[in-house]
């Protein structure tokens, strides 16, 4: 048997027309003005319309109301697909299992049927075919959307699943493989820490560039991120989260180290990059020293991208970290080229390897016990729902942990 370890790495996977948006029922729109509405946001960023581009969109039947159209089961069948074809040890799941609102949602839906329907059944072609595999989830913003007792019915609904694991307190580590090849993988609830923190949503400038937090404030375009009193963390827990990370990385006696989360520390989405500064600040140092790879979704599109680590380890001489997007497993958006092109003059640290916008898709991740290198592949799955795999692109990256 081969020593080397392989699993499937996919996020934001559970959305379906089924349990839409309280505003796309409370203000509905046809066809035309879902897609109208798009091109506005589209051009309120500041991308360029020559690229412009949407979801497939879905039409309720008997009605005319439009909304996008969920990729979680053609996803689902993609990754089966693969799993026939190369193996499959185990699967993460890098949050927003559940969309919008998380469980415990005041819709009128049952929780253990929602659970069933958005979690369960998108992935139910790889449980067929693979009984025993084991998907290890993180929670993401959506998941905390509703309440704490929403993130505690999803962890209660887990653990009662053959196929699933995740921690109650949403945080955990664990280790696969054999001593000496083995790889010890830390899930991280990126929404408690982001929670913890006070920080602003700043707009792009028209060319792209990030504007400055007293330009933002001077021009009353700086809003307070909005943290809802729930998800606010309680007694320490972000910061114990923050240390259990340190020292769990710094004492890992497996070969491999991997923390993943479900927030970015770099995209190209051109919506979320002050989330992705606040979280370098918290975590990156530490990934720099002692991980072999993060890997988030939150981002709706396929990216690879490095940091150098010489901002935060200066005179570093490891490789780069590779930081690996994986959250187009049921809903799509698209990448912002002049925030990609402005992130590449204004951070020499960072750089871009390969994305992919407007598809659904997801990553399968070799750790090469021989070679000692991470393999990361990504696939996609056609707009039709037909399920198909369609190979992307291959990347291979050098053990950097000790």
């Amino acid at each position: 048997m081969s020593a080397n370890i392989s699993f499937l790495a996919f996020g934001d996977g559970g959305y379906h027309p089924d349990y839409p948006k309280v505003k796309h029922i409370q203000k509905p729109k046809n066809k035309a003005q879902f897609i109208a509405a798009e091109k506005a946001d589209w051009l309120e960023d500041h991308r360029p319309m020559s690229e412009f581009n949407h979801a497939p969109v879905y039409v309720y039947p008997d009605t005319d109301i439009a909304t996008e159209q969920t990729g979680a089961l053609a996803t689902g069948k993609a990754m089966a697909t693969l799993c026939q074809l190369k193996r499959c040890d185990f699967a993460i799941q890098l949050g927003d299992n559940i969309y919008p609102d998380g469980a415990g949602a005041n819709d009128g839906k049952d929780d253990q049927q929602r659970m069933n329907d958005l979690i369960l059944k998108p992935l139910q072609p790889l449980f067929t075919q693979q009984p025993e595999l084991v998907v290890y989830s993180a929670l993401g913003n959506h998941d905390w959307k509703t309440s704490r007792k929403g993130v505690k019915l999803q962890t209660e609904w887990m653990a009662s699943q053959p196929n699933f694991t995740m921690s109650e307190q949403g945080y955990y580590s664990y280790t696969i493989g054999e001593p000496g090849n083995d790889v010890e993988l830390f899930v991280l609830d990126t929404n408690m820490l982001l929670s913890g923190q006070h920080y602003y949503e700043i707009p792009l400038r028209p060319d792209g560039s990030e504007q400055g937090l007293a330009s933002a404030l001077a021009a009353g375009q700086a809003e307070v991120e909005d943290i809802e009193r729930h998800e606010e963390p309680v007694n320490g827990e972000d910061h114990r989260q923050l240390a259990w990370l340190a020292n769990g990385l710094k004492n890992s006696k497996a070969k491999w180290k991997l923390v993943y989360g479900h927030h970015i520390l770099w995209s190209i989405g051109g919506t979320k990059y002050d989330e992705g500064h606040v979280l370098r600040r918290l975590i990156l140092p530490e990934l720099c020293q002692y991980a072999d790879a993060y890997i988030a979704g939150h981002e709706h599109d396929l990216e690879l991208l490095t940091d150098d680590c010489s901002r935060v380890m200066p005179g570093n001489s490891k490789p780069k970290l590779p930081l690996i997007i994986s959250g187009a497993a049921a809903k799509m958006r698209g990448t912002h080229t002049p925030f990609a092109q402005q992130q590449e003059k204004r951070y020499p640290e960072y750089d871009l390897v390969w994305s992919k916008s407007f598809i659904w898709g997801f990553a399968h991740i070799e750790l090469d016990n021989d070679q000692d290198k991470l393999n990361v592949s990504f696939y996609t799955t056609p707009h039709d729902q037909s399920g198909k795999l369609e190979a992307e692109q291959v990347f291979s990256f050098a053990k950097r942990s000790d």
